[in-house]
């Protein structure tokens, strides 16, 4: 609490002690004092109070300190605005982002310091603040604390973390432009020393952002640092590489590779044709559940009628120490969704088949899943990577193998939708069925979405002959045939 009722008594001197001359006032009913080796250096603190009241500055009641010195004390440092920042958005946030959050938080504390002097290894720095200053668990009476605030760490990350205490910067410090460039700098570089990609930098960049406006909204700062700094994170190019998606009929023999990789790619062949012909996400592949499915029977006549997915979940993989319940993955909602959000997804007729298939052949986990680890667990990343690097080798060309060329099996999710849009499916529709917006669909997908125009205007020029009416004018307008343009002579 701050007051103007503010008192000083005169310089007293006390024989005998290292500091004999004591400062001596109060502030409402606290008094106050503080001891120096001379009168004049109690006489010269005695003169700054003396001046911040003739300014009108209220006094703290308990620290005896005017505001402006106030201010300074209670300014944490940036390591302990990161600790913060970092328990603020745990709740709330996936386990990929929290573990994101720490990396980028990492990236730049290390920098963020008044010295260098006695700084500990740039990896055990990364692991004492990573797993244990970033991350938070959960202490025997639930609360929500940092790791390191919960358990006991080894003796050289309790050092390591004791020397940032010491050694960071203030947030007001460390948010003036010539401390924060270099940490922008540092978001651009990867452990190895190699300039990042393009998309991590301004992953990493946002989360620097964030934690600025959290200083603001905690008034630690009046102003945003960053706008002041000429220093942007790179413009991406989001835009899928089409010369690497594979086509339909590559997409397929792909799959099928799969299917001829033992029991165990037996097995996954269908979590595979799922990221292609559901446009699932391998993380929403793996957690897709037989009760997902409407696979309707065949006909009469033998035909085989669409079918349709329901996705609601997503089993992102990240390490244990990121999720809530300690598994390996994160079980959550759809990206970008509503936690609870469903995404439906209708199925063609040969996908109806292989899923009926696999259930009739493998039948499910206890808790339904289509598809789970050796061990019975969550598949995992490495198992169904490793059978994707061995179809390709299987079905791709030598000169192929060692390019881009469906490198990833997300590659199928790319081939599915690309497929889709050069079926001349509205791309509405597609956005939906992939499970993102139109405006994300338009910027991956910008030279398919472009060709397919073609097909579009096939459709309406065939469907205007079967009218009977002449063949339409041109779809883009030209400048001057909009209102308040002239044509050119």
């Amino acid at each position: 609490m701050l007051t103007y009722d503010v008192e000083f008594w005169s310089i007293r001197e006390r024989k005998g002690r290292r500091k004999p001359f004591e400062l001596r006032w109060r502030t409402a009913t606290k008094s106050h004092s503080k001891s120096y080796l001379t009168f004049e250096q109690a006489d010269g603190r005695r003169a700054e109070l003396l001046t911040a009241l003739r300014k009108r500055q209220p006094f703290d009641i308990e620290t005896g300190l005017p505001e402006s010195e106030l201010i300074d004390v209670q300014m944490p440092s940036w390591y302990q605005h990161a600790c913060a920042y970092a328990l603020m958005k745990w709740p709330k946030s996936s386990a990929k982002h929290r573990a994101g959050i720490a990396e980028s938080l990492c990236i730049v504390t290390p920098v963020l310091v008044s010295s260098d002097r006695g700084a500990p290894a740039a990896a055990l720095a990364r692991k004492a603040l990573r797993d244990w200053a970033f991350r938070m668990v959960r202490n025997e009476q639930g609360k929500l604390l940092a790791r390191k605030d919960a358990e006991t760490p080894p003796e050289e990350v309790t050092a390591t973390l004791a020397w940032f205490t010491r050694n960071s910067l203030k947030v007001d410090e460390a948010m003036r432009p010539r401390n924060l460039r270099p940490a922008l700098d540092a978001l651009s570089v990867k452990l190895d020393g190699t300039t990042a990609a393009d998309n991590t930098i301004r992953r990493r960049h946002s989360v620097l952002s964030n934690a600025v406006r959290y200083a603001i909204e905690r008034e630690l700062l009046t102003v945003n640092p960053l706008s002041k700094i000429d220093w942007e994170p790179p413009k991406t190019d989001d835009e899928v590489d089409f010369r690497y998606v594979p086509d339909q009929q590559l997409s397929q023999e792909l799959i099928e590779a799969v299917g001829r990789l033992g029991p165990r790619g037996e097995h996954l062949k269908v979590f595979f044709a799922s990221i292609y012909y559901a446009l699932t996400r391998p993380g929403e592949a793996a957690a897709l559940k037989d009760t997902d499915f409407y696979l309707p029977d065949e006909l009469e006549d033998g035909t085989q009628p669409w079918g349709e997915v329901l996705v609601s979940e997503s089993h992102a993989e990240v390490g244990s120490g990121w999720t809530d319940g300690g598994k390996t993955h994160d079980e959550r909602g759809l990206k970008h969704r509503a936690r609870n959000s469903v995404r439906s997804s209708p199925i063609p007729p040969v996908f109806v088949r292989m899923v009926r298939e696999h259930i009739r052949g493998h039948g499910t986990a206890p808790d339904g899943r289509l598809f789970w680890a050796v061990g019975g667990g969550r598949v995992t990343s490495n198992e169904y990577c490793g059978l994707w690097s061995d179809a390709r080798e299987m079905v791709l060309a030598p000169e192929d193998a060692d390019t881009p060329l469906a490198e990833v099996p997300y590659s199928l999710r790319h081939a599915g939708i690309s497929f889709l849009i050069m079926a001349g499916a509205n791309p509405v529709e597609v956005a939906r069925r992939a499970g993102h917006s139109v405006a994300v669909l338009y910027r991956f997908y910008a030279k398919i979405l472009r060709g397919a125009q073609q097909v579009t205007n096939a459709l309406v020029d065939r469907a205007l002959a079967e009218a009977g009416g002449p063949p339409g004018p041109p779809l883009a307008r030209t400048p001057w045939s909009t209102p308040g343009f002239s044509e050119p002579d």
